[in-house]
Protein backbone atom coordinates (compact mmCIF):
# COMPACT_ATOMS: atom_id res chain seq x y z
CA UNK A 1 0.00 0.00 0.00
CA UNK A 2 1.05 3.54 -0.71
CA UNK A 3 1.67 5.90 2.20
CA UNK A 4 0.03 8.74 0.24
CA UNK A 5 -1.67 10.85 2.92
CA UNK A 6 -4.47 11.86 0.56
CA UNK A 7 -5.32 8.45 -0.88
CA UNK A 8 -8.96 7.44 -0.58
CA UNK A 9 -9.43 4.31 1.53
CA UNK A 10 -11.91 1.80 0.15
CA UNK A 11 -14.06 0.08 2.76
CA UNK A 12 -16.00 -3.15 2.76
CA UNK A 13 -18.77 -3.69 5.30
CA UNK A 14 -19.24 -7.21 6.64
CA UNK A 15 -22.78 -7.71 8.06
CA UNK A 16 -25.80 -5.48 7.66
CA UNK A 17 -27.22 -4.87 11.15
CA UNK A 18 -27.71 -1.62 13.03
CA UNK A 19 -24.09 -1.00 13.95
CA UNK A 20 -23.00 -1.66 10.35
CA UNK A 21 -25.51 0.97 9.23
CA UNK A 22 -24.25 3.50 11.78
CA UNK A 23 -20.63 2.95 10.81
CA UNK A 24 -21.47 3.27 7.11
CA UNK A 25 -23.18 6.58 7.85
CA UNK A 26 -20.05 7.69 9.71
CA UNK A 27 -17.83 6.81 6.74
CA UNK A 28 -20.03 8.86 4.45
CA UNK A 29 -19.09 11.98 6.45
CA UNK A 30 -15.39 11.44 5.71
CA UNK A 31 -14.27 12.78 2.31
CA UNK A 32 -11.31 10.38 2.11
CA UNK A 33 -13.39 7.25 2.73
CA UNK A 34 -15.37 5.27 0.19
CA UNK A 35 -17.66 2.32 0.90
CA UNK A 36 -17.29 0.10 -2.14
CA UNK A 37 -18.70 -3.28 -1.07
CA UNK A 38 -20.89 -5.04 1.46
CA UNK A 39 -21.11 -8.71 2.34
CA UNK A 40 -23.74 -10.67 4.22
CA UNK A 41 -24.77 -14.28 4.73
CA UNK A 42 -27.55 -13.67 2.20
CA UNK A 43 -27.32 -11.88 -1.12
CA UNK A 44 -30.75 -10.29 -0.64
CA UNK A 45 -29.62 -8.74 2.65
CA UNK A 46 -26.43 -7.42 1.08
CA UNK A 47 -28.28 -6.00 -1.92
CA UNK A 48 -30.81 -4.22 0.28
CA UNK A 49 -28.02 -2.65 2.34
CA UNK A 50 -26.10 -1.68 -0.80
CA UNK A 51 -29.15 -0.04 -2.32
CA UNK A 52 -29.85 1.86 0.89
CA UNK A 53 -26.36 3.39 0.96
CA UNK A 54 -25.44 3.49 -2.72
CA UNK A 55 -22.73 0.84 -2.39
CA UNK A 56 -21.65 -0.48 -5.79
CA UNK A 57 -20.98 -4.16 -4.96
CA UNK A 58 -22.97 -6.61 -2.82
CA UNK A 59 -21.97 -10.17 -1.93
CA UNK A 60 -23.95 -13.04 -0.47
CA UNK A 61 -21.04 -14.42 1.55
CA UNK A 62 -18.23 -13.12 3.72
CA UNK A 63 -15.65 -14.92 1.60
CA UNK A 64 -16.74 -13.13 -1.58
CA UNK A 65 -16.39 -9.76 0.13
CA UNK A 66 -12.96 -10.72 1.46
CA UNK A 67 -11.85 -11.76 -2.05
CA UNK A 68 -12.65 -8.32 -3.52
CA UNK A 69 -9.28 -6.78 -4.44
CA UNK A 70 -10.93 -3.38 -4.65
CA UNK A 71 -11.37 -3.34 -0.87
CA UNK A 72 -8.58 -1.93 1.31
CA UNK A 73 -10.12 -2.71 4.72
CA UNK A 74 -13.14 -4.58 6.02
CA UNK A 75 -15.27 -3.44 8.94
CA UNK A 76 -16.55 -6.55 10.76
CA UNK A 77 -19.95 -5.79 12.34
CA UNK A 78 -21.25 -9.24 13.24
CA UNK A 79 -22.15 -10.26 16.81
CA UNK A 80 -18.93 -10.95 18.74
CA UNK A 81 -19.49 -14.72 18.58
CA UNK A 82 -18.70 -14.50 14.85
CA UNK A 83 -15.77 -12.07 15.06
CA UNK A 84 -13.11 -14.79 14.95
CA UNK A 85 -14.57 -16.44 11.86
CA UNK A 86 -15.39 -13.27 9.94
CA UNK A 87 -12.12 -11.47 10.70
CA UNK A 88 -10.15 -14.63 10.00
CA UNK A 89 -11.73 -15.00 6.57
CA UNK A 90 -10.76 -11.42 5.73
CA UNK A 91 -7.21 -11.72 7.02
CA UNK A 92 -6.70 -15.01 5.18
CA UNK A 93 -7.76 -13.21 1.99
CA UNK A 94 -5.25 -10.42 2.57
CA UNK A 95 -7.64 -7.72 3.81
CA UNK A 96 -6.99 -5.32 6.66
CA UNK A 97 -9.65 -5.52 9.38
CA UNK A 98 -11.41 -3.26 11.83
CA UNK A 99 -13.35 -5.62 14.13
CA UNK A 100 -16.15 -4.58 16.46
CA UNK A 101 -15.94 -5.01 20.22
CA UNK A 102 -15.82 -7.18 22.17
CA UNK A 103 -12.86 -8.15 20.00
CA UNK A 104 -13.72 -11.86 20.13
CA UNK A 105 -15.64 -14.18 22.44
CA UNK A 106 -12.54 -15.14 24.46
CA UNK A 107 -8.81 -14.49 24.71
CA UNK A 108 -7.85 -17.62 22.77
CA UNK A 109 -9.75 -16.44 19.70
CA UNK A 110 -8.24 -12.97 20.04
CA UNK A 111 -4.74 -14.43 20.17
CA UNK A 112 -5.45 -16.44 17.02
CA UNK A 113 -6.52 -13.33 15.11
CA UNK A 114 -3.54 -11.29 16.27
CA UNK A 115 -1.15 -14.09 15.34
CA UNK A 116 -2.76 -14.40 11.90
CA UNK A 117 -2.57 -10.65 11.26
CA UNK A 118 1.08 -10.50 12.31
CA UNK A 119 1.98 -13.55 10.19
CA UNK A 120 0.39 -11.90 7.16
CA UNK A 121 1.71 -8.42 7.93
CA UNK A 122 -1.83 -7.04 7.87
CA UNK A 123 -3.51 -4.26 9.79
CA UNK A 124 -5.91 -5.34 12.55
CA UNK A 125 -7.69 -3.19 15.12
CA UNK A 126 -10.51 -3.58 17.61
CA UNK A 127 -13.20 -0.94 17.08
CA UNK A 128 -12.77 0.55 20.55
CA UNK A 129 -13.97 3.97 19.51
CA UNK A 130 -13.57 5.44 23.01
CA UNK A 131 -9.80 5.22 22.70
CA UNK A 132 -9.91 7.41 19.57
CA UNK A 133 -12.21 10.10 20.96
CA UNK A 134 -10.32 13.44 21.12
CA UNK A 135 -11.76 14.32 24.52
CA UNK A 136 -10.69 10.97 25.97
CA UNK A 137 -7.23 11.50 24.50
CA UNK A 138 -7.18 14.94 26.15
CA UNK A 139 -8.21 13.36 29.46
CA UNK A 140 -5.22 11.02 29.21
CA UNK A 141 -2.94 13.99 28.53
CA UNK A 142 -4.28 15.80 31.60
CA UNK A 143 -3.65 12.73 33.73
CA UNK A 144 -0.16 12.27 32.28
CA UNK A 145 0.57 15.90 33.17
CA UNK A 146 -0.35 15.17 36.78
CA UNK A 147 -3.40 17.43 36.82
CA UNK A 148 -5.29 15.10 39.19
CA UNK A 149 -2.22 13.45 40.69
CA UNK A 150 -1.78 9.70 40.71
CA UNK A 151 -4.89 7.75 39.68
CA UNK A 152 -6.22 5.80 42.66
CA UNK A 153 -9.82 4.99 41.77
CA UNK A 154 -11.89 4.43 38.62
CA UNK A 155 -15.64 3.90 38.63
CA UNK A 156 -17.72 3.16 35.54
CA UNK A 157 -21.13 1.68 34.87
CA UNK A 158 -23.08 0.81 31.74
CA UNK A 159 -26.52 -0.67 32.04
CA UNK A 160 -29.99 -0.59 30.57
CA UNK A 161 -33.14 -2.55 31.23
CA UNK A 162 -35.15 -4.49 28.70
CA UNK A 163 -37.60 -7.33 28.41
CA UNK A 164 -35.41 -9.69 26.42
CA UNK A 165 -36.96 -13.07 25.59
CA UNK A 166 -34.95 -16.25 25.99
CA UNK A 167 -34.41 -16.35 22.21
CA UNK A 168 -32.78 -12.89 22.13
CA UNK A 169 -29.04 -12.83 21.37
CA UNK A 170 -28.38 -11.11 24.72
CA UNK A 171 -29.60 -14.29 26.44
CA UNK A 172 -28.06 -16.78 24.04
CA UNK A 173 -24.80 -18.38 25.24
CA UNK A 174 -24.02 -19.53 21.69
CA UNK A 175 -23.88 -15.87 20.63
CA UNK A 176 -21.83 -14.72 23.61
CA UNK A 177 -24.91 -13.36 25.34
CA UNK A 178 -25.07 -11.49 28.61
CA UNK A 179 -24.22 -8.03 29.83
CA UNK A 180 -20.45 -8.50 30.04
CA UNK A 181 -19.35 -8.74 26.40
CA UNK A 182 -22.03 -6.36 25.14
CA UNK A 183 -21.79 -3.62 27.79
CA UNK A 184 -19.16 -4.57 30.36
CA UNK A 185 -16.43 -4.35 27.74
CA UNK A 186 -16.77 -0.54 27.92
CA UNK A 187 -16.10 -0.07 31.67
CA UNK A 188 -13.35 -2.72 31.62
CA UNK A 189 -11.67 -1.13 28.60
CA UNK A 190 -11.95 2.31 30.18
CA UNK A 191 -10.30 1.15 33.41
CA UNK A 192 -7.49 -0.61 31.54
CA UNK A 193 -6.91 2.42 29.31
CA UNK A 194 -6.05 4.29 32.50
CA UNK A 195 -4.35 1.61 34.59
CA UNK A 196 -3.37 -1.30 32.36
CA UNK A 197 -4.09 -4.96 33.01
CA UNK A 198 -5.16 -5.55 36.63
CA UNK A 199 -3.26 -7.70 39.08
CA UNK A 200 -6.45 -8.98 40.69
CA UNK A 201 -9.97 -9.53 39.35
CA UNK A 202 -13.08 -10.13 41.44
CA UNK A 203 -16.63 -10.32 40.11
CA UNK A 204 -20.18 -11.41 40.87
CA UNK A 205 -23.06 -11.96 38.45
CA UNK A 206 -26.70 -12.84 38.51
CA UNK A 207 -27.27 -15.43 35.79
CA UNK A 208 -30.29 -15.98 33.58
CA UNK A 209 -31.83 -19.45 33.15
CA UNK A 210 -29.61 -19.73 30.06
CA UNK A 211 -26.56 -19.13 32.28
CA UNK A 212 -25.48 -15.77 30.91
CA UNK A 213 -25.02 -12.71 33.12
CA UNK A 214 -27.73 -10.07 33.29
CA UNK A 215 -26.26 -8.02 36.15
CA UNK A 216 -22.54 -7.98 36.96
CA UNK A 217 -20.33 -6.18 39.45
CA UNK A 218 -16.54 -6.11 39.02
CA UNK A 219 -13.67 -4.99 41.24
CA UNK A 220 -10.22 -4.74 39.66
CA UNK A 221 -7.09 -4.21 41.73
CA UNK A 222 -3.52 -3.17 40.99
CA UNK A 223 -0.50 -3.84 43.16
CA UNK A 224 0.27 -0.12 43.41
CA UNK A 225 -3.01 0.37 45.29
CA UNK A 226 -5.32 1.54 42.50
CA UNK A 227 -8.80 0.05 42.26
CA UNK A 228 -11.65 0.08 39.75
CA UNK A 229 -15.29 -0.57 40.60
CA UNK A 230 -17.32 -1.40 37.51
CA UNK A 231 -20.75 -2.71 36.62
CA UNK A 232 -22.85 -3.73 33.65
CA UNK A 233 -26.47 -4.76 33.37
CA UNK A 234 -29.27 -5.62 30.98
CA UNK A 235 -31.83 -5.46 33.79
CA UNK A 236 -31.01 -2.11 35.43
CA UNK A 237 -30.88 1.28 33.74
CA UNK A 238 -27.71 2.49 35.46
CA UNK A 239 -26.86 4.80 32.61
CA UNK A 240 -23.28 5.05 31.37
CA UNK A 241 -21.05 7.27 33.47
CA UNK A 242 -17.46 7.24 34.73
CA UNK A 243 -15.19 9.00 37.23
CA UNK A 244 -11.40 8.96 37.51
CA UNK A 245 -10.07 10.04 40.91
CA UNK A 246 -6.46 10.86 41.67
CA UNK A 247 -4.51 12.06 44.68
CA UNK A 248 -5.08 15.72 43.69
CA UNK A 249 -8.51 15.74 42.04
CA UNK A 250 -10.91 13.90 39.79
CA UNK A 251 -12.34 13.89 36.28
CA UNK A 252 -16.00 13.12 35.71
CA UNK A 253 -17.34 11.92 32.37
CA UNK A 254 -21.07 12.39 31.79
CA UNK A 255 -23.72 10.02 30.51
CA UNK A 256 -22.27 8.18 27.53
CA UNK A 257 -18.73 8.18 28.97
CA UNK A 258 -17.52 6.06 26.05
CA UNK A 259 -18.41 8.95 23.70
CA UNK A 260 -18.20 12.03 25.95
CA UNK A 261 -19.18 15.49 24.67
CA UNK A 262 -17.38 17.12 27.62
CA UNK A 263 -15.59 16.33 30.88
CA UNK A 264 -15.59 18.05 34.25
CA UNK A 265 -12.30 18.61 36.06
CA UNK A 266 -12.31 18.90 39.85
CA UNK A 267 -9.07 19.95 41.53
CA UNK A 268 -8.59 20.43 45.22
CA UNK A 269 -9.16 24.04 46.21
CA UNK A 270 -10.48 25.06 42.77
CA UNK A 271 -13.91 25.48 41.23
CA UNK A 272 -14.99 22.68 38.85
CA UNK A 273 -14.04 23.32 35.23
CA UNK A 274 -15.84 21.95 32.18
CA UNK A 275 -13.64 21.00 29.24
CA UNK A 276 -15.02 20.69 25.72
CA UNK A 277 -13.44 20.32 22.29
CA UNK A 278 -14.87 22.16 19.30
CA UNK A 279 -13.83 19.30 17.01
CA UNK A 280 -15.70 16.64 18.98
CA UNK A 281 -18.73 15.65 16.94
CA UNK A 282 -21.76 15.39 19.21
CA UNK A 283 -24.58 14.71 16.76
CA UNK A 284 -26.56 12.61 19.21
CA UNK A 285 -25.59 9.44 17.40
CA UNK A 286 -22.80 6.89 17.66
CA UNK A 287 -21.52 7.85 14.23
CA UNK A 288 -19.90 10.93 15.82
CA UNK A 289 -17.21 8.95 17.61
CA UNK A 290 -17.09 6.27 14.91
CA UNK A 291 -15.61 8.92 12.62
CA UNK A 292 -12.52 9.07 14.83
CA UNK A 293 -11.83 5.34 14.82
CA UNK A 294 -12.36 5.22 11.05
CA UNK A 295 -9.97 8.13 10.57
CA UNK A 296 -7.36 6.37 12.73
CA UNK A 297 -7.66 3.20 10.66
CA UNK A 298 -7.16 5.18 7.45
CA UNK A 299 -4.18 7.04 8.87
CA UNK A 300 -2.56 3.72 9.78
CA UNK A 301 -3.21 2.21 6.37
CA UNK A 302 -1.71 5.19 4.56
CA UNK A 303 1.36 4.99 6.81
CA UNK A 304 1.64 1.21 6.25
CA UNK A 305 1.21 0.57 9.99
CA UNK A 306 -0.13 -2.85 10.95
CA UNK A 307 -1.65 -1.74 14.25
CA UNK A 308 -2.79 1.48 15.85
CA UNK A 309 -0.87 3.10 18.70
CA UNK A 310 -4.22 4.36 20.01
CA UNK A 311 -5.82 0.90 20.08
CA UNK A 312 -2.87 -1.50 20.28
CA UNK A 313 -3.44 -5.22 19.88
CA UNK A 314 -1.67 -5.87 23.16
CA UNK A 315 -4.39 -3.86 24.88
CA UNK A 316 -7.19 -5.77 23.16
CA UNK A 317 -5.61 -9.06 24.21
CA UNK A 318 -5.29 -7.79 27.77
CA UNK A 319 -8.96 -6.81 27.89
CA UNK A 320 -10.02 -10.22 26.61
CA UNK A 321 -7.95 -11.89 29.34
CA UNK A 322 -9.72 -9.79 31.96
CA UNK A 323 -13.15 -10.59 30.49
CA UNK A 324 -12.25 -14.29 30.54
CA UNK A 325 -11.27 -14.05 34.20
CA UNK A 326 -14.52 -12.25 35.06
CA UNK A 327 -16.50 -15.03 33.38
CA UNK A 328 -14.50 -17.64 35.25
CA UNK A 329 -15.35 -15.89 38.53
CA UNK A 330 -19.06 -15.72 37.69
CA UNK A 331 -19.59 -19.10 36.04
CA UNK A 332 -20.47 -17.88 32.54
CA UNK A 333 -19.28 -20.18 29.75
CA UNK A 334 -19.97 -20.26 26.05
CA UNK A 335 -20.58 -23.68 24.48
CA UNK A 336 -18.18 -24.77 21.79
CA UNK A 337 -15.54 -22.11 22.49
CA UNK A 338 -14.67 -22.34 26.21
Amino acid sequence: MSDDSTRTIRWGILATGGIAATFTEALRTLPDAEVVAVGSRTLDGAKAFAERYGIPRAYGSWAELAADDGVDVVYVATPHSAHREASGICLEAGRAVLCEKAFTINAREAEELVELARERGLFLMEAMWTYCNPLVRHMLALIADGVIGEVRDVTAAFGFSGDFPATHRLRDPAQGGGALLDLGVYPVSFAQLLLGEPDDVQAWSHLTPERVDDNTGIVLGWNDGAVATLSCSITADTGAHATVTGTAGRIELPEGFFNPPYLTLHRQGEAPRTVTFSDVVDDGHDRGTMRYEAAEVMRCLRAAETESPLVPLSGSLSIMRTLDTIRARTGVTYPGVD
